[in-house]
C-alpha cells in the first residue's frame, strides 16, 4: 500500500495532470471549450495569469507577458502538474521562454500540432488552420509553434465573422453555440473549397473543439483540435495500464 508523508507547503490539492495557464477572458466557457472542467475526463488545473487579457495576447505580440506566464508556469509545476498548456493559441509566442523555465512538458498552443500534421500529409496537400484572429498569427507565432514553412498552412481567421468577431474578440453580447457552430462549419467549407490541396484541417482557438464534429462531417476530412491534444499529452503523463486476455 502506498505511503505519503505529510509535511508543511505542500500543494492544495493533487492529482492535475495537466495545467492550463489562463489569460483573462470574460467570455462564457462551453462544454468542449477548453475552459470548461466537463470538457475532460480528468482533473486539469486552472490558473488564471493576473493582467493577461486575452484581446492582448491575440494580437500575437505582446512580449510583456512572457515573465507573468513564466511565474504562473513555476507556480503550476511546484502545485505537481506533469505538463503545462495555455488557453490561448497565440501563447505560441511564448513557448520558448515558458518551456525553458520548468522542467515539465509545455506546450502553450495548439498551432504546436501545425508540423507534426503538414508531416503526416502529403507533399502537394496543406493544412487548413481556422484562428481566432487572421492578423494575430505573426512571425513569433509561427515561430514558437515550430512552424518553418508557413506555406504548407492555409489560414482562416473566425474575426471574419459577425457573431464570432462580436462575442469572441470583443467579449460582447450573448455566446449562441448554434450561430457560432454555423460560423466555423462555413470558414472550413471554405476553406476546403477554396484550396483543393487541403488534407486535414487544425483549429487553433480553444473555443473551437465543440464544432470539431461538425467540422469533421460538413467537410470529411480530419480535424484536430487542443482539447484532443491535451488528451493525447495527458496520455503521456499518465499512460493507460491495459488488460484482458489473449
Amino acid at each position: 500500500m502506498p505511503r505519503y508523508q505529510t509535511a508543511p507547503g505542500r500543494p492544495a490539492a493533487y492529482g492535475y495532470t495537466i495545467g492550463v495557464l489562463c489569460a483573462e477572458w470574460n467570455i462564457p466557457f462551453v462544454p468542449g471549450d477548453l475552459n470548461n472542467a466537463t470538457t475532460f475526463e480528468f482533473p486539469v488545473r486552472y490558473l488564471t495569469v493576473a493582467g493577461a487579457r486575452g484581446a492582448s495576447v491575440l494580437t500575437g505580440d505582446a512580449p510583456d507577458y512572457a515573465a507573468p506566464f513564466i511565474q504562473a508556469a513555476k507556480t503550476l509545476e511546484a502545485e505537481g502538474v506533469r505538463a503545462i498548456t495555455g488557453n490561448c493559441g497565440y501563447m505560441a509566442a511564448y513557448q520558448e521562454a515558458v518551456a525553458a523555465s520548468v522542467s515539465v512538458p509545455v506546450f502553450m498552443s495548439s498551432l504546436l500540432q501545425a508540423p507534426l500534421l503538414t508531416a503526416m500529409l502529403g507533399p502537394q496537400q496543406r493544412l487548413a488552420v481556422l484562428v481566432a484572429s487572421r492578423d494575430g498569427i505573426t512571425a513569433a507565432v509561427l515561430q514558437g509553434a515550430g512552424v518553418r514553412v508557413p506555406d504548407q498552412l492555409v489560414i482562416h481567421g473566425l474575426d471574419a465573422k459577425t457573431h464570432f468577431r462580436e462575442v469572441v474578440i470583443a467579449e460582447r453580447g450573448v455566446l449562441d453555440t448554434e450561430r457560432l457552430r454555423a460560423e466555423v462549419v462555413e470558414t472550413a467549407v471554405a476553406a476546403v473549397r477554396a484550396d483543393r490541396s487541403v488534407g486535414a484541417i487544425l483549429l487553433e482557438c480553444s473555443d473551437l473543439p465543440p464544432y470539431a464534429r461538425d467540422v469533421h462531417d460538413a467537410t470529411g476530412l480530419p480535424v484536430f483540435d487542443w482539447a484532443s491534444f491535451i488528451r493525447y499529452v495527458h496520455e503521456a503523463t499518465e499512460p493507460r495500464r491495459y488488460s484482458g486476455t489473449y
